[in-house]
């Protein structure tokens, strides 16, 4: 097909006869839902809600949603199931030049696939040790604890509370914070880890990371959990402070390009936009399935999961500045801690804790595993696509294929478990899921609005529905999605900061490590483009002038054929 997508029909479609389908459409529903609500919904919109003042977040993360979430989760869908592939051939079927992002949507996928399970991880280690009494963070009388401990709520920067220190015992990070300042492992405070207990309770930590790869959940359970906690906070004093917070926006944070930058990049990360785990998921869909109403049901219940989280997550932080006698503004939040040491704080002064505490967690696992078998899919379905026979020789049974490959993201991830993990999972995270991820939508979005063009993506969707998109859905694809992500990208890049954990910022060199990762997915988007055009003919200068004529012809005109010279000599 050369450089242009051409004119796709069903019958192309219909290469592979033995792909299967969803038994029930409400399956894929079901598997959409689990899939883009996640861990995110509990902890990142939470915790950029706190930091860009409450409410106020709320009115740019909606816009967001609407102009951008649920355009581009339906245009993904509308390809994946269409084309019946997954990421990795439906882009080179609809965009040859841009397959690389296909590419690097299975890498990126893979790569959050060997630190996610950690999160989930620390999920399965709290739910074990929620099962004590008391619980291991209710009290300052354990073997990892320092002096400066505390069992009850503190603000102070000179002392740290039971919970805080419970979660720094996970890693052994070579030294433990005792007020603003560090002290070694040879001043005689003992870290948990460096403890007797040290190896045991590292492999707890790797055999969880293990375990959860073969466990499932259903999708619908937390929803039960997360009323449960609700109902209860809302009785907790101090709880209305919380969910007034969260609900009254502040109007001058509306003021701060970097709430409406972090309110669009929560919905690429909690939608999954540019992941390719939903494309993949839609590819097994039957052809005339309805995906309008797959697309509103799974992008709404998204949204709606997060609010609900915030109720819950606000109500907490309502009782712990109550606990505290300080302002709901003026608590600790910070990344992992939102919901592995405020809230298990909040547990410890709720009566009967250990059941909120087991409740809480197992919820937590059951978002984290349906996010994971999601990205683990990405992987499976583009491995079958391009080498089904000769992988189906070697594995024999798909489900062997997918041990493998889960099982080359537990090897990979063990560096998260072992001492100074929490800065590796902290750097992966920062150029994984906030740096990469704009660049592959961004070329996503160029290559399936502009250059495949709306036109032609209308008429797809046409073929499997009966009914063409509404001027909405055009608008959003053909001008207004392009060009905000354009400038949400450009602005991401400027106010780009580098990788910290609490109060430690990375060095140099573990910044260039990150930009390895990030460049570990990005690089393929230029590596498969010069590839495609390394093989036609011509001189290079002569094929980059073709292509942007044809690119302009695209954009402005939105024709697709391949009868025009231009098309002819790139089809070669």
């Amino acid at each position: 097909r050369g450089l242009t997508p051409g004119m796709i029909s069903f019958t192309d479609m219909e290469e592979q006869p033995n792909r299967p389908t969803w038994s029930k459409q409400i399956e894929f529903t079901l598997a959409g839902i689990g899939c883009a609500v996640g861990l995110g919904n509990i902890w990142r919109f939470p915790y950029l809600c706190y930091r860009s003042g409450g409410g106020a977040f709320l009115v740019p993360y909606l816009l967001m949603l609407f102009v951008l979430g649920i355009p581009l989760l339906h245009m993904e869908l509308t390809v994946g199931q269409y084309t019946r592939r997954g990421p990795v051939h439906a882009l080179a079927i609809v965009c040859p030049l841009f397959k690389g992002v296909g590419m690097a949507s299975v890498a990126i996928s893979f790569i959050m696939c060997t630190y996610y399970n950690l999160v989930i991880t620390w999920a399965l280690y709290y739910l074990f040790s929620s099962f004590q009494a008391p619980l291991p963070w209710q009290t300052c009388n354990n073997t990892w604890n320092t002096p400066n401990c505390t069992d009850h709520a503190t603000n102070s920067s000179y002392s740290s509370t039971a919970s805080q220190e419970f979660f720094k015992c996970v890693y052994p990070c070579g030294e433990t914070r005792t007020g603003s300042q560090y002290q070694k492992k040879e001043h005689g405070y003992k870290h948990a880890l460096y403890s007797d207990g040290c190896l045991e309770r590292q492999w707890k930590l790797t055999s969880a990371c293990f375990c959860l790869q073969v466990v499932y959940f259903t999708a619908l359970f937390p929803y039960v959990i997360l009323i449960a906690l609700l109902i209860n906070n809302a009785q907790l004093p101090g709880a209305l402070e919380g969910i007034k917070f969260f609900i009254l926006p502040k109007w001058e944070k509306l003021l701060s390009l970097e709430v409406w930058v972090n309110a669009a990049a929560q919905i690429f990360n909690s939608i999954g936009i540019g992941f390719g785990s939903l494309m993949a998921m839609s590819s097994y869909n039957s052809f005339h399935n309805n995906v309008l109403k797959d697309t509103l049901t799974i992008s709404i219940i998204n949204s709606l999961t997060s609010i609900l989280a915030g109720f819950v997550i606000f109500s907490a932080f309502g009782y712990m500045s109550y606990l505290q006698g300080i302002p709901v503004t003026d608590l600790a939040v910070d990344g992992p801690g939102l919901v592995y040491v405020v809230y298990p704080q909040a547990f410890a002064n709720m009566p009967v804790a250990q059941l909120w505490a087991v409740l809480f967690f197992l919820m937590l696992l059951c978002l984290g595993l349906d996010s994971e078998f999601a990205m683990v899919e990405v992987l499976v379905t583009s491995l079958l696509d391009e080498f089904n026979q000769k992988l189906l020789q070697i594995f024999r049974w798909k489900e062997l294929l997918v041990l493998a490959v889960c099982g080359a993201a537990f090897i990979i991830g063990i560096p998260c478990v072992m001492e100074g993990g929490i800065y590796v999972f902290q750097l992966m995270d920062h150029y994984t899921a906030i740096v990469s991820i704009m660049f592959l939508a961004f070329f996503e979005v160029i290559a399936i609005c502009w250059i495949y063009g709306v036109k032609q993506l209308s008429s797809n969707l046409e073929e499997m529905t009966g009914k063409r998109p509404n001027v909405f859905f055009r608008a959003c694809w053909l001008v207004i999605a392009p060009p905000l992500i354009t400038v949400i990208l450009i602005f991401s890049i400027i106010q780009f900061k580098p990788a910290r954990y609490e109060d430690y910022v990375f060095p140099p060199w573990a910044q260039g490590i990150g930009w390895v990762i990030a460049m570990a997915s990005i690089i393929w988007i230029p590596l498969a483009a010069f590839h495609t055009l390394w093989l036609l003919p011509g001189s290079f200068m002569q094929v980059i002038y073709l292509l942007f004529c044809f690119a302009l012809s695209c954009i402005f005109t939105e024709t697709n054929s391949s009868s025009s010279p231009v098309s002819n000599y790139l089809l070669g």
